[in-house]
């Protein structure tokens, strides 16, 4: 497998997002494979799931660190050892610092469709809200929260009788397949950013203008 299909998975949790990238990446055609997972806190189901697939590990924790620029400087290091040219931030709980967004890029997953009702709770503020629709979003990570350029979406009803768990159920589902199919797409097709309009399949992978 060259560079170009190795994938830099973090957690924070049960790693759904994860499973459902190792078990695309067992088949060959798929153009990717997991290479490690990393994580911010030991004991969480992720590591567990990793660990169960011959995944290499690793645990960073924020509170081992005297500065949350130093804990940026470790992570991204502890990343940069398995060369990866995608990192997957698949349900990780901490804003990835500037010594990892400027050495890869990195792809995230978010419960709504962005700019609408960014942050921890997009499920409840969209509820909350009224909407009818709402879905899932893939971006690259930058800086802020949840702003970074998307790459896909998809939409999700609102039922009449949905709760926030509920419909954070239906949504996750949706979320799990189509960070799979773009993940897949990036990773064998390439992809180039211009501005904020991300467009996958330009062969060569990861271009910015």
């Amino acid at each position: 497998m060259s560079k170009a299909g190795r994938l830099v998975v973090l957690v924070s949790g049960s790693g759904t997002n994860l499973q459902a990238l190792l078990d695309a990446s067992a088949d060959p055609s798929y153009g990717a494979r997991v290479v490690a997972v990393g994580a911010d806190r030991d004991g969480i189901e992720g590591l567990v799931k990793a660990s169960k697939a011959g995944i290499p590990t690793f645990v960073e924790k924020l509170g081992n660190y005297p500065t949350r620029a130093d804990w940026d400087a470790a992570i991204a290091a502890k990343i940069a050892e398995y060369d990866p040219s995608l990192v997957v931030s698949a349900g990780f709980m901490k804003i990835l610092g500037a010594p990892t967004l400027e050495a890869f890029p990195v792809l995230n997953t978010h419960p709504a469709l962005l700019p609408s009702f960014p942050g921890a709770h997009g499920v409840r503020d969209a509820l909350a809200h009224g909407v009818k629709v709402t879905g899932c979003t893939v971006m690259l990570a930058d800086a802020g929260v949840d702003t970074g350029p998307i790459v896909a979406q998809e939409t999700v009803p609102v039922l009449p009788d949905d709760d926030e768990a509920v419909l954070h159920e239906r949504i996750k589902t949706v979320e799990r397949r189509l960070l799979v199919e773009i993940v897949g797409r990036m990773v064998r097709e390439g992809w180039t950013v211009s501005g904020r309009i991300v467009r996958i399949g330009n062969q060569t992978g990861g271009e910015s203008t």
